[in-house]
């Protein structure tokens, strides 16, 4: 399967991928950092997939999720009639559960399952055995349960079956997870939670309150946030998925199942922005647990409950996707300076008050710290948003980001009485501002470039109007997003910063697709200044780049007219979401910056 064949199911735990051709070959139990127990995304099917419908493994005739829902509902026509297959991940109590319905539409269908349980990605056959008509394999400290209507026959390592389904018949098919010193978990019953899960999906929708004309992308992009939340914690993950690639064959392979406060603050922007304040203060809870402590010690992304160890290692006997090795866990850009998270910090929990968050005192306390440590090392080079792994640099947006953490705690003191040395910091502020627009900008060209001295462009420079920086209208402005869409963009979509042989910047080989939040961002700035056409023709073209659930990976590779990347992906629905909402408003003066 191509990465936009697949759907994405969670229960706000972990999250499942489902091919087109009704196999799941990535689910990672019991959160979404956990060992994969189906990883044939990155192998092949003997490293573990579910697959159910009519023999031949071929792709759906059409599927869709129920409407405000994340439950997926496949159909295959066959000459004989057709058959549904209804998957989904209900709402935890303790253990994870998988139900597969298996529904007759119309006529009588053969239908055929497999199962290869692997776990720890892959690597660990299970012993299987059968207890009570029901499956069960176990293997070191996991195990799993698959009941079945119908009963599977092993041999070669899986459990298969064939089966007939007639019109109105309606077979479910639950896999259960546990750990493996544990009894067997109750069973569900499966139609019930069918009905809750439904439920609960459209209550949550419903408070969206999203009016604009793209309302339906809007809201299947807030689905997909929410499903990439971990509900016990508040902690937003960037993407389920590791290693899928952002260069097909290529080394640009990372984890991306991890809370980065970058993601994880542009997250909460848009769902405070459509009425979801209780993900917000949630959020910030994990937020303080997680980085509370000493402020040097603020770590550019943590684990789903607030790890803070990482390590990054390769799993040698998985082939990567397409053969995109390797294939990693863990990422070592835990251990990067980038400078620009401390404002994204600080923008998110001040855009929390904002929007009617009550007060946390602890939080200021935090924040304090936070902004020591800002005037102490905002004139250091740092790796960046983009998480380079070459040398460090003065990048633009990591000295943008410095000064909108402190301008959001001169805010703090004017408009909402906190204590602090708010003249101290507005001079810090200031001098930031008169640097970059002293080294960051190229008055020849007239454009911001990526870095102090650099002649390079970054998409990231897109971002200085929606912080406050600089009014979209600045002539410095007007002529970076020109530069911009004359120098950065392929195909019509905006590239991260230019890749080739002798830009060391990255300190990687080999090259990659278009990074759609950026492009996303050119939507929102183009809207930002007037130019509204544009900005409508940029935003539904890359709509059309959505798979046909609405679902985006990180980049799109022009190309191969494919999505790469890690997927879904938050940082490419979030700045959807925000371009959506620039292009709802109905006047065709300059916008406001977000920060206001």
């Amino acid at each position: 399967m191509r990465i936009e064949d697949y759907a994405l199911i969670g229960d706000m735990q972990s999250a499942a991928l489902v091919g087109r051709d009704g196999s799941i070959d990535w689910l990672c139990l019991p959160r979404f950092d956990s060992p994969a127990c189906f990883a044939a995304l990155l192998g092949g099917d003997r490293n573990g997939h579910w697959w159910i419908g009519p023999p031949g493994r071929q792709p759906a005739t059409r599927r869709r999720y129920r409407p405000d829902t994340l439950i997926l509902e496949s159909e295959w026509d066959t000459p004989t009639g057709t058959v549904r297959v209804i998957d989904f991940m209900p709402p935890r109590d303790v253990n994870p559960d998988v139900v597969r319905i298996v529904e007759g539409v119309s006529g009588t269908v053969e239908v055929a399952t497999q199962l290869r349980v692997r776990f720890d990605y892959g690597r660990i056959v299970p012993w299987v055995r059968r207890t009570d008509g029901h499956l069960q394999a176990v293997g070191g400290p996991d195990a799993a349960w698959l009941h079945s209507p119908v009963p599977l026959k092993g041999g070669d390592y899986a459990h298969r079956a064939t089966f007939h389904v007639k019109a109105g018949q309606r077979l479910p098919f639950v896999f259960t997870w546990h750990p493996s010193h544990e009894p067997m978990p109750p069973q569900i019953h499966a139609e019930h939670q069918l009905d809750e899960t439904e439920s609960l999906w459209k209550e949550w929708v419903a408070t969206c309150t999203h009016g604009g004309p793209w309302r339906d992308a809007v809201v299947r992009s807030l689905i997909t946030l929410k499903a990439l939340t971990y509900a016990p914690t508040g902690g937003i993950v960037a993407a389920p998925t590791t290693s899928l690639p952002e260069d097909i064959g290529g080394v640009r392979n990372w984890d991306y199942r991890y809370c980065w406060l970058r993601d994880a603050t542009m997250t909460l922007e848009a769902l405070m922005n459509n009425g979801y304040l209780g993900e917000a203060a949630e959020w910030r809870s994990w937020l303080l647990r997680a980085i509370a402590g000493r402020s040097q010690d603020l770590q550019i992304m943590y684990g789903v409950a607030g790890e803070r160890r990482l390590p990054e290692m390769q799993l040698d006997w998985l082939d990567g996707y397409e053969g995109s090795r390797p294939v990693r866990i863990g990422n070592d850009a835990v251990n990067q300076l980038q400078l620009d998270v401390y404002g994204e910090v600080m923008n998110a929990l001040y855009l929390a008050g904002a929007s009617g968050l009550t007060a946390d005192q602890r939080a200021w306390s935090i924040q304090r710290q936070l902004l020591d440590y800002v005037e102490e090392h905002w004139d250091e080079p740092d790796e960046g948003l983009w998480e380079v792994r070459g040398p460090r640099r003065h990048f633009t947006h990591s000295k943008v980001m410095c000064w909108v953490a402190l301008d959001r705690a001169v805010k703090y003191v004017e408009r909402h009485g906190r204590t602090g040395p708010a003249d101290r910091w507005r001079r810090t502020r200031d001098r930031i501002h008169a640097e970059v627009c002293e080294h960051a900008f190229d008055a020849e060209r007239n454009t911001f470039t990526q870095s102090y001295g650099s002649s390079e462009l970054d998409a990231s420079l897109l971002l200085m109007p929606m912080v406050g920086f600089l009014p979209a209208d600045d002539p410095r402005m007007v002529g970076t997003v020109a530069a911009i869409e004359k120098e950065l963009m392929s195909d019509g979509f905006v590239l991260r910063y230019p890749v080739a042989e002798d830009n060391d910047v990255d300190g990687l080989p080999g090259g990659e697709g278009a990074f759609l939040a950026c492009s996303f961002w050119l939507v929102e700035v183009m809207a930002m200044q007037g130019r509204r056409d544009e900005a409508k023709e940029l935003f539904e073209r890359l709509l059309s780049l959505r798979n046909d659930l609405g679902l985006l990976s990180e980049e799109y590779d022009p190309r191969y007219s494919r999505l790469v990347g890690n997927f879904p992906q938050a940082f490419s629905h979030v700045p959807l979401i925000h371009a959506a909402r620039a292009l709802s408003e109905h006047d065709e003066t300059p916008k406001l910056a977000r920060d206001t």
